[in-house]
């Protein structure tokens, strides 16, 4: 027998050996990453009821700048840009601003743009008219989409806020929420969205603060007592617990009462889903989704699965949604 290849055999069987022990890691690691991978995917996830809304909302959110609307040529010949922040006068943080500024002589202002800050020189008559184009306030109008029971706190809208004056999605310094009472209906028509006209109940007090203003909505604190709604806290389910079909959209299209209305769920995915609007009376109403009901909850088969976020604006009896599991994420709470 060749000694080599006696030599060379048994090789052989040492690098099958070797290579049997490590397919068996190869496969013990594997297995270990299934087995983990499902033992994640079956943890039970702890149920959670809150209670769908669908109120009318006015929003008033306070910056903590002020911000320029508009461009603007001064008498020195710089300029403030649109967007820009206005930080110091004269060295002086500035928290107020308004006509009763008592310069009596031109002044440095020191703004922030982008991530640069510069120093314009501003005349005294040119500050006095400053406040027609400056602002440190926005607001707007939505839809409540839960109370949660427990924690008293509350989430709306399912976007962010966006203030189109001067295009930015502005931080809060502080912010507060009111009931509103819808007084007419603007309806959607393909291409040309329809929207809300409400009015403020702020005579009835500030019902929530805004603490936050994210990618899925607004959130903050409730502050009076729990207001009526059509249903009891419901449990919330995830994205692929949704199914295609019927479902109800809760909101309001007359004064402050809430109603639900029908909508049939298309496309679903882990986070978002696609509706269109079935309910004939709110089609002759607004003609589908209108501007201010983002938020509206929507629930199926007594469960509470999302909030609507947009419009399809050539086809407004269609809608797109954020699953109710995917909004409370982005809750700071």
């Amino acid at each position: 027998m060749c000694p080599y290849f006696s030599v060379h055999n048994q090789f052989k069987v040492l690098q099958a050996n070797e290579k049997r022990r490590w397919n068996m890691k190869r496969l013990s690691h594997s297995l270990l990453l299934v087995c983990l991978t499902f033992f994640t995917f079956i943890m039970p996830v702890e149920a959670k009821k809150l209670i769908p809304m669908g109120h009318t909302i006015s929003i008033q959110l306070q910056m903590p700048h002020y911000y320029v609307v508009n461009d603007i040529l001064l008498d020195s010949g710089d300029w403030l840009r649109k967007k820009d922040q206005l930080l110091k006068i004269d060295g002086q943080e500035v928290k107020e601003f308004n006509e009763d500024n008592k310069q009596s002589k031109d002044v440095k202002l020191i703004v922030k743009r982008g991530d640069k800050q510069y120093t314009v020189e501003v005349s005294s008559n040119e500050l006095k008219q400053l406040t027609n184009f400056i602002k440190n306030q926005t607001d707007g109008v939505g839809t409540l989409t839960y109370l949660d029971p427990e924690a008293l706190e509350y989430g709306a809208l399912g976007h962010q806020i966006i203030d189109h004056a001067i295009d930015i999605t502005p931080k809060v310094l502080r912010g507060s929420l009111y009931l509103a009472s819808i007084s007419q209906i603007k309806k959607s028509r393909p291409g040309e969205p329809g929207y809300k006209i409400s009015s403020s109940e702020r005579h009835e007090g500030e019902v929530g603060t805004v603490l936050a203003n994210e990618a899925y909505g607004i959130f903050g604190k409730w502050q009076q007592p729990l207001q009526q709604s059509l249903y009891p806290p419901l449990e919330i389910i995830h994205g692929n617990e949704i199914k295609p079909g019927p479902a109800q959209m809760l909101t309001s299209i007359e004064g402050s009462k809430v109603e639900s209305f029908s909508i049939n769920i298309l496309k679903v995915t882990n986070e978002t889903f696609q509706f269109t609007v079935t309910d004939e009376r709110l089609l002759q109403k607004t003609g589908g989704i209108i501007q201010g009901m983002s938020g509206s909850p929507i629930i199926q088969n007594d469960q509470f699965i999302g909030a609507v976020t947009h419009m399809f604006v050539e086809e407004p009896h269609k809608g797109a949604a954020i699953t109710i599991v995917e909004m409370i994420k982005k809750s700071p709470n």
